[in-house]
């Protein structure tokens, strides 16, 4: 448990820091974001044991990470289109997460999206904390505990929104993780629903 405490704090220092109404406006996102991304991954490669072989490349697992990227954008495209029906709040809260794509250069956070954020979540959440606190404590106490942890990192949004996408999407490659344990499948899926529901093809 130790060896997942510290990191974790750290991670939520950073989504304080990038998401919080007495921070955010003194930084730049995505740079937040980049920067977040690189030292997650780093303390996974540090601190995790025979890290490497959670990495393989088969068709099957850049198929099971294309369709799993397809599913869940159908999903937050339903989700979407359900919650503007519950909430009179659902709408101006996906659009102000949105915003902050506002002045950006699309090719640049595409890119961002793509080759760093996508994957250094999940080497951090699923490959480390997930994977380490499952030889511990069994694989579905690590995947709940992981997927609430991922949830509550986005609560300094204040943003109903966007902590319950976080939650929708914690368990949902919690899930993949739990029965796909190669990295490669986790990043293409993270990283290919990244760049579709935020660039584009954006579901507001």
């Amino acid at each position: 448990m130790k060896k997942v405490i510290f990191p974790v704090i750290v991670a939520a220092i950073l989504w304080f820091v990038m998401f919080s109404p007495w921070t955010k406006e003194y930084v730049n996102f995505w740079i937040t974001m980049g920067f977040a991304g690189t030292t997650l991954t780093l303390m996974s490669a540090f601190l995790g044991e025979n890290f490497k072989k959670q990495f393989s490349l088969s068709v099957k697992d850049v198929l099971i990470g294309l369709s799993s990227a397809a599913i869940l954008y159908l999903i937050f495209y339903l989700g979407d289109f359900f919650s503007s029906l519950l909430f009179d709040f659902a709408k101006d809260q996906v659009g102000s997460i949105y915003s902050m794509k506002e002045g950006e250069n699309t090719v640049f956070l595409g890119l961002l999206l793509l080759l760093l954020v996508g994957p250094a979540e999940e080497i951090f959440w699923r490959g480390y904390v997930q994977r380490t606190l499952g030889t511990k404590y069994g694989e579905w106490t690590a995947l709940i505990v992981t997927t609430l942890i991922y949830t509550l990192v986005h609560i300094w949004s204040f943003n109903f929104m966007l902590i319950m996408a976080a939650l929708v999407c914690g368990a949902f490659w919690g899930l993949l993780y739990k029965y796909n344990k190669n990295l490669v499948t986790l990043i293409i899926s993270h990283a290919v629903w990244d760049v579709s529901v935020l660039i584009l093809f954006p579901i507001l």
